[in-house]
């Protein structure tokens, strides 16, 4: 458990832990192609680590030199069969991808994770691959998963609930499926996955319009191996973004940030509630944006939000919340059904513990209502999350205002930011163990 009391203020240069989302395809794209790769700033979270040793099981050598991982990669359909079951933990990206990956290999694989992902839909991922002869073995749809490996068909698929890890682990499957397969998606989602593929000569074509893209795979077509720069995580930056807007006498800049436009939904939102947000020293690393944010203490006002927005930074919401609740009027957030089946409910945790905190919120239906005019004394100052990192570390920015929020279960933080206290308070935070 760890408490928060209240801050000065959020200030100074922060140096934020690599991309979660790219540090996963760092370990995954690398391993299935033919050269040696050397990662810079991969994140060391407990789900990337998670990755990172299931390649290992998967035979693929994999070091430490100094502050770099260097991946040895065995090249495409070169995978061993591991002598053991794949313990992910509690990464939902970990088992998606793999589980796209794994389908199209001459070998059974199962995987395992703990009870939070054991409890997450997993058939988003199977029934597509069903349909290119993949085979599995499963209770209810979820982890333990067996993997009854086999060559696919090629196959034309349309996505039709938006998900970048869905539609990463089929062309993970595609990749090693002979033909051409086509992959249409109708909702923009992360695209790092084709990004990194494309900069490691994959046979893959995308065309894009406004609100759709068409992601064309030709399979069996060997990878070569570059090294990669793992840019600083725009989602793991929010939370001192929002603790510099909301606390006063605040100025951070947050350096070499991952800006991808499938991503930056976050820095919208606030730029619409009259955030304080700017950018320099922007370039590209890996095909990827990259920049500095400078960000300064600001007045917030509330604001709606549709559906659309939550395509772009469903992961953020509940900082987003946070930001929300010391705003000079009322927001609504569309259409978060998504919320419901991440490490937790995170959408019914947001109202629990806003609540607690004295501030109104409520849920209709999908949607999020909280009103900041309506604060109360806190009721509660124990914060319930679940074991969700991003339930914790968001209510752990509320407790920068409030003081003495007492965070359960923070342990769960080490999932994706293993050093958020100590970089968090050397900026101004103060976090205690409790």
């Amino acid at each position: 458990m760890i408490s928060e009391k209240i801050s000065l203020g959020i200030n100074g240069n922060i140096k934020i832990p690599g991309d979660k989302s790219i540090s996963h395809r760092s370990i995954i794209i690398p391993s299935i192609s033919k050269g040696i790769c050397e990662i810079s700033n991969l994140l060391k979270s407990e789900d990337v680590l998670h990755t990172l040793n299931a390649f290992k099981s998967l035979g693929v050598k994999i070091e430490e030199q100094n502050d770099k991982t260097i991946v040895y990669g065995r090249g495409l359909n070169s995978l061993k069969k591991s002598s053991k079951e794949l313990f992910l933990g509690n990464s939902g990206t970990s088992a998606r991808l793999l589980t796209g990956l794994l389908s199209s290999y001459p070998f059974i694989s199962v995987l395992k994770g703990d009870k939070s992902l054991s409890s997450r839909p997993m058939n988003r991922i199977i029934d597509p691959l069903i349909k290119m002869n993949g085979e599995f073995k499963s209770t209810n749809g979820s982890l333990p998963l067996k993997i009854i490996g086999k060559e696919l068909n090629n196959f034309n698929h349309e996505i039709l609930i938006p998900s970048a890890q869905v539609k990463s682990g089929i062309i993970l499957a595609c990749l090693n499926t002979e033909g051409k397969s086509t992959i249409i998606e109708n909702h923009v989602t992360r695209n790092h996955t084709e990004i990194m593929l494309q900069s490691f000569d994959a046979n893959i074509d995308i065309k894009k319009n406004i609100s759709s893209s068409k992601i064309i795979i030709n399979g069996k077509n060997e990878l070569k191996s570059k090294n990669i720069e793992v840019p600083s995580d725009l989602s793991s930056s929010a939370f001192f973004i929002v603790a510099a807007l909301i606390n006063t006498d605040s100025k951070i800049r947050l350096k070499n940030i991952n800006l991808n436009p499938t991503r930056d939904g976050i820095l919208k939102a606030l730029k619409i509630m009259g955030a304080n947000i700017a950018f320099t020293n922007k370039k590209i690393i890996n095909n990827e944006y990259v920049a500095d944010i400078l960000v300064e203490s600001s007045n917030l006002k509330g604001c709606e939000l549709d559906e659309s927005m939550a395509k772009l930074m469903i992961d953020e919401y509940p900082i987003l919340s946070i930001a929300a609740s010391f705003a000079n009027s009322p927001s609504v957030f569309k259409g978060l059904q998504e919320l419901k089946v991440k490490e937790s409910n995170r959408l019914e945790l947001i109202k629990i513990n806003l609540n607690k905190c004295g501030i109104f919120c409520e849920i209709n239906n999908n949607d999020l209502f909280i009103d900041p005019t309506k604060k109360n004394s806190i009721k509660d100052n124990n914060i319930k999350t679940d074991f969700d990192h991003r339930i914790a570390m968001s209510f752990a920015v509320m407790g920068s205002k409030l003081g003495n929020l007492k965070i359960e279960d923070s342990e769960s933080i080490n999932t994706s930011f293993p050093k958020f206290k100590e970089i968090y308070n050397s900026s101004g935070g103060n976090l205690i163990e409790k």
